[in-house]
């Protein structure tokens, strides 16, 4: 599972703690400093989108072979992000071909509106890896017309014909992920998971006759395939070598088995070789046997996550969206926050879950904040801020979890500035002095209790089957809410101050759940356009449980509406309460996913999670209005260079920034295009 950056105006800050190790040689704080005043964060803003980059502190830390680890798992990443873009559509890497031979080869007037609207629509195309939105799922509108298109196609000697032209303009596919109620998801999305005619009935019968051998750890079926209908009958394609986009496979390979051969550890190094086979091969016992190897592999300074992994893009969670991130280890806070972890059976055993949810064992939870060196597929340009995976039930239960928070991009979005909008929408002065004192601590936190303590959370009742098949299509954002859940309960606790995380558990939870509320009942609405239900599974999390606390607690005006001068704030009355209506909320929440309780999480996520309350969104986009910056954001990677010896010998790297962000895509494509345009 991976936790994507909520509202902007809760960018994660920097974590200043107040111990400090005096055993390491003195540092110049003018120097490290200067280097973060003079470093750019900011590459440019467009629609809604802003473009930031990262820096990868500790990359001179690393030995040389470190440093060809990282860079062979960054290259083994890029290798397969086309995979990424045939999978959210099936016209998207012919989309894309057409519209960058126009940007790079038109010759005529640059100046016109038609024209910055093309390079609009282009970048907006990069920055989601297709023509739907990256976070609403709705099909992009280009501000130009057909006319316009064609013209630049003559001018530069472009082709693109029939339904990928058309699809462009038409209403045809307009969700990438159509989760309505009532509806058949899988034929109504316009994600490359199904072929044409495939349905809902089609998918749910075909993986109800899939039988894995022993029960108790189920097969992650369908995570590495496509289904299609040949005759009537339906198939499944597999992604592998010599199967569907075996062509990036094999290249993935390739560098993974340079990977390999300058792994830090045997168990890093087997891990790595499962991963390959996995691969070749398609083989789902091989995909749990290198999952369970990956988990137990914490040793060393790099890590990586590189495969078919969240299913948040499929309707049915069914099927991984391709996605890498290659990491290097921030020894000194993961140290720091290494606290949660080795506490995680205390968390558990205190939790409001009932007693025969709970897990007598919590095995195996690392947490640690990490530096990225490079991402793609699913995790780039827009990033997750933390991760936890593996995301199989049985593993986490008999192995473990590993749980990353990614410092860099934190600290990235820390220093590129934010639009002022906290004071706009803060119910009051004492509101904003906590955010401002201690949100940046109540976020980070939030963060690893989440992914720490969250996810490895609970367990399933003897019998019931995995989420995906009991849950279908709410599975997602009842899991990111239970585990959001988790971190509420916790962050207004005295355990925090006890084991040294916090120095006021109070003013940090109080700071916590204002900003949860409010971005879950009013600033997270800035993302959709009037009238939209909300659609995707982290927004409709934070929607659910703010809006069914609120309720919860309206007998006794837990949390109050409040009106003034024609605008709406909700102010939290009685943290104490809200604190037990959210460890209520948790009790349900596990007691749906333990059992498979289909109907009740219908009921809960339809019933608060799906519908906007119009006459609030519609004052909060005008009151939004006021601020330039952009509710999306999305990363740059640095360009890791090797230098070689006369032999092609690698004998040190250096790291640079890319000119900018069409310069990167269009470098991307130009390097990494292993895929036909049609799979």
């Amino acid at each position: 599972m991976k936790l994507k950056s909520i509202f902007i105006i809760c960018l994660f800050m920097a974590f200043a703690w107040s111990c400090k190790d005096d055993s390491k040689e003195p540092v110049d704080k003018n120097s490290m400093e200067k280097t973060e005043k003079d470093f750019d964060y900011n590459v440019e803003q467009f629609a809604d989108i802003k473009i930031l980059r990262y820096q990868i502190p500790g990359w001179e830390n690393l030995s040389l072979n470190e440093q060809k680890l990282v860079y062979y798992l960054v290259e083994a990443g890029l290798a397969g992000r086309d995979i990424m873009w045939d999978q959210n559509y099936r016209h998207n890497l012919k989309i894309r071909k057409a519209l960058e031979n126009v940007y790079t080869n038109y010759k005529g007037d640059k100046t016109t509106n038609d024209w910055k609207a093309f390079e609009t629509y282009l970048k907006r195309v990069w920055f989601s890896n297709g023509i739907h939105h990256h976070y609403s799922n709705d099909k992009l509108k280009p501000e130009f017309d057909k006319d316009y298109l064609n013209e630049l196609f003559l001018a530069t000697n472009t082709k693109l014909d029939g339904e990928a032209f058309d699809v462009i303009f038409n209403d045809k596919d307009m969700k990438k992920v159509n989760q309505a109620k009532g509806v058949d998801n899988v034929a109504l999305s316009a994600v490359n998971f199904y072929g044409p005619n495939v349905t809902n009935a089609d998918v749910e019968r075909f993986y109800k006759n899939k039988k894995s051998p022993d029960p108790d750890r189920p097969l992650a079926y369908g995570i590495n395939t496509k289904l299609v209908k040949e005759n009537g009958e339906v198939k499944e394609l597999v992604y592998k070598s010599g199967g569907l986009y075996g062509s990036a496979i094999d290249e993935i390979v390739k560098w993974l088995e340079k990977a390999q051969g300058v792994a830090e550890n045997k168990a890093q190094g087997d891990a790595i070789g499962l991963l390959i086979q996995y691969y070749k091969t398609g083989d789902l016992q091989t995909w749990d046997d290198y999952n369970v190897a990956w988990t137990k592999a914490t040793a060393g300074n790099v890590d990586y996550i590189n495969s078919f992994i969240e299913v948040y893009n499929d309707p049915l969670g069914y099927t991984g969206s391709y996605e890498t991130i290659v990491q290097i280890n921030d020894f000194d806070m993961s140290q720091k926050m290494k606290v949660l972890s080795d506490n995680a059976q205390w968390f558990e055993d205190n939790s409001p879950l009932m007693d025969e949810h709970k897990k007598d064992s919590v095995v195996g939870v690392t947490y640690k904040v990490v530096t990225v060196a490079g991402e793609a597929g699913d995790a780039s340009p827009s990033t997750p801020i933390g991760v936890n995976l593996p995301n199989s039930n049985w593993i986490r239960k008999e192995v473990g979890s590993k749980s990353v928070s990614l410092g860099n991009i934190i600290n990235a979005y820390n220093n590129a500035g934010s639009g002022g909008r906290l004071k706009e929408f803060v119910h009051d002065d004492e509101e904003l002095k906590l955010e401002e004192e201690h949100g940046q601590l109540a976020d980070k936190l939030h963060t690893a209790l989440h992914e720490v303590i969250g996810h490895a959370s609970g367990q399933l009742n003897p019998g019931v089957g995995e989420t995906k098949e009991t849950l279908k299509n709410y599975a997602s954002t009842l899991e990111e809410g239970r585990a959001d859940l988790v971190g509420l309960y916790y962050l207004y606790s005295p355990k925090l101050q006890e084991l040294g995380l916090v120095e006021d558990w109070k003013a940090v939870g109080k700071a916590a759940y204002d900003g949860y509320i409010r971005n879950g009942l009013m600033t997270q609405l800035i993302r959709l356009n009037l009238g939209d239900d909300v659609e995707e599974a982290h927004m409709r999390n934070r929607q659910w449980v703010s809006a069914w606390a609120y309720e919860r607690g309206k007998a006794d005006n837990v949390i109050e509406k409040v009106t003034r001068d024609g605008k709406t704030y909700f102010n939290i009355n009685d943290y104490d309460k809200l604190r037990e209506i959210f460890g209520e909320l948790l009790r349900e929440t596990q007691r749906i996913k333990s059992e498979g309780d289909y109907a009740a999480v219908e009921a809960l996520v339809e019933g608060y999670g799906v519908k906007v309350d119009q006459a609030i969104h519609a004052e909060v986009l005008e009151r939004n209005k006021q601020f330039t910056s952009a509710p999306y954001s999305g990363f740059v990677n640095p360009v890791i260079m090797p230098a070689k010896d006369a032999d092609g010998n690698i004998t040190a790297f250096k790291i640079e920034q890319p000119t900018g962000f069409p310069e990167q895509m269009l470098e991307y494509s130009k390097k990494y295009s292993y895929l036909p345009e049609v799979n």
